[in-house]
């Protein structure tokens, strides 16, 4: 069972014998508005949380079927959301610590569980022959789910429970007897079908996180809690954690068997990615993590943040973003660097919406994040060597150089860390426009790593990268956190003599009031000695290029003032006004 912030208490009111038997009688039941009691109607397990928890200490949670950004500013969070069927999280103010408490609340919370499933596993080894021709995963768990059930008998409405698993179980082949069945209630049946599910198709305990959106992180630094980074009440604790390293490594070997990149003791590091697109890190044992094995889950999220939704955070303006379509329209090599969780590849994939309609985009990476919404579109991903197949590694490296020859308008490489970085430089000299994410979090900063090892791109290139967008995590005025593009650079040229580059800083933040100043305005080296000509304007008039920035800040305010902020419906609005003549 969860650690849970408050003792646990079973209702000790006659009601109990049968929980939802009398919800007329229920005390917990007739304090909750009406919202509240009509999940609990249909989620039995939501009530009996509901009755152990102290409702006289914190008052009746609020119930929400969303979440709204603006709800970032409670102090004293006290609400329940769903995040899938049966499934609800409960955020939960802390006044003991700055994280406040993540509470899943699952079938299996309070249906005493303990020994159940394991007395279930153990029934079910009299029923292997049933599922040795069974390859399909999905399969295989609807048989075993129509197994439980015959395993199984559910006071009062366990032939309802059961109705729904009739065409399976008459698929069954076996003709087992059954002696003794085990008898469970209506909260007990459902808890046990959903730890199955979470056991043989999910990732056991973690299943809440995982499918919760409103989740960016889940992570393990060893014994203890687990912490969760949430898109709107911030970093939180949750109830769910490890006490002994036994649990802990059992748990991890487990999870990595289930993605397939087994951890042993000799190769205890893992990266991986899970079917949903999830990015996962293993490290296992305490010999290389002393805490113990931990483990970090970056959550994928299948439609990335639009730029619309970005400007409505504040990450950016629409006089900003207008900038960025223009440089990305006329193939301006544009890189979004930044330290780590700053929302670099978060802009990046925001920014493909930029690319013109028509083009054809080459993204290359070795964890794939980058998500671009053009029908025509290559992604590659990296291969790491194979320890039991014939199957040689395929780098970034070795991608980049395939890459060129695919004849792209644009090449998007998802993190410049190594030798692939000099050859992204040689790509712009051909020609190719490139984007990418870098780990610097100035320009000075990522003009070193650039040069020195093991990139070691020569500093004559470095002009061929023509806009740096610097990223970062920010303490706003107000005192929360927020993702900012602290600064919009050009990047001139390089000096031998003095061995310096020099750049402008066409946008900057201003972190005493949180807003963006246009420093380039009138005054920036990219769009009058090189978009302005491009586009057929005159020497004399170059400073005309500043009224197509206001225009499409105008564009991008009327897709926001149609309620457009969907990444793929912005896409749609965007590639309409390419057509026409609206970006041109």
């Amino acid at each position: 069972m969860p650690t849970l912030p408050f003792e646990f208490k079973l209702c000790s009111q006659k009601c109990k014998k049968e929980c939802g038997a009398n919800l007329a009688r229920c005390p917990t039941y007739g304090k909750l508005p009406k919202l509240l009691q009509e999940k609990c109607r249909e989620n039995l397990h939501l009530l009996q949380y509901l009755q152990s928890f102290p409702l006289e200490k914190f008052g009746v949670p609020e119930y929400y079927e969303k979440l709204e950004r603006s709800m970032k500013s409670i102090k004293n969070p006290n609400l329940v959301y769903p995040v899938a069927q049966n499934v609800f999280i409960h955020i939960l103010g802390n006044p003991e610590d700055i994280r406040n408490f993540y509470i899943p609340i699952e079938p299996s919370l309070f249906g005493q569980m303990n020994g159940l499933l394991e007395r279930i596993e153990e029934l079910l080894t009299e029923f292997v022959d049933e599922l040795e021709d069974i390859h399909d995963d999905n399969e295989r768990l609807e048989v075993i789910l129509a197994i439980v059930d015959r395993l199984v008998h559910v006071r009062d409405n366990g032939k309802k429970a059961a109705q729904g698993r009739k065409a399976t179980r008459a698929s069954l082949k076996g003709n087992h007897k059954i002696k003794d069945k085990v008898t469970l209630s209506p909260v007990q049946y459902q808890g046990l079908h959903y730890l199955l599910r979470c056991e043989l198709a999910g990732l056991g305990v973690l299943e809440p996180m995982i499918r919760d959106p409103y989740i960016e992180d889940i992570s393990c630094s060893g014994l203890g809690s687990i912490f969760v980074e949430h898109k709107i009440f911030g970093g939180l604790r949750t109830t769910i954690g490890f006490e002994t390293h036994e649990e802990l490594d059992k748990f991890v070997i487990q999870l990595a068997e289930k993605i397939k990149h087994p951890v042993t003791f000799r190769d205890p590091c893992v990266d991986a990615t899970l079917p949903d697109g999830s990015r996962i890190n293993i490290v296992y044992g305490t010999d290389v993590s002393k805490r113990g094995s931990n483990f970090t889950i970056r959550k994928f999220s299948p439609t990335p943040m639009s730029i619309i939704e970005l400007i409505q955070l504040g990450t950016l303006t629409h006089e900003m973003a207008a900038y960025l379509s223009l440089v990305i329209q006329e193939q301006m090599n544009v890189w979004v660097s930044g330290e780590t969780a700053s929302g670099k590849t978060t802009l990046l994939n925001a920014l493909a919406t930029f690319i013109p309609p028509e083009a054809k985009v080459v993204s290359i990476e070795d964890t794939p994040e980058i998500q671009v919404p053009h029908p025509n579109w290559i992604r590659g991903v990296t291969r790491g060597s194979a320890k039991s197949s014939e199957a040689s590694e395929v780098s970034m490296f070795d991608l980049l150089k395939a890459a060129l020859r695919q004849r792209p308008n644009v090449i998007i490489v998802g993190e410049i860390r190594g030798v692939e970085g000099a050859i992204a430089f040689q790509a712009m000299q051909t020609g190719h426009a490139c984007m990418s994410t870098f780990h610097a979090a100035s320009v000075p900063k990522l003009l070193q790593r650039l040069t020195g090892n093991p990139i070691n791109v020569p500093k004559s290139y470095v002009d061929n990268l023509n806009v740096v967008v610097i990223t970062q995590m920010v303490r706003l005025p107000n005192g929360r956190t927020g993702r900012r593009v602290i600064s919009i650079n050009e990047i001139v040229s390089y000096d031998s003599v003095s061995d310096s580059f020099s750049f402008i800083e066409v946008f900057i933040w201003n972190p005493l009031n949180d807003t963006f100043e246009f420093k380039g305005y009138m005054n920036s080296y990219l769009l009058e000695e090189k978009i302005a000509p491009r586009r057929g304007i005159p020497h004399v008039r170059r400073q005309q290029i500043y009224a197509e920035i206001k225009r499409r800040a105008e564009v991008l305010k009327r897709i926001q003032q149609q309620r457009i902020t969907n990444f793929y419906d912005v896409y749609r609005v965007l590639s309409r006004a390419y057509r026409e003549g609206y970006f041109r």
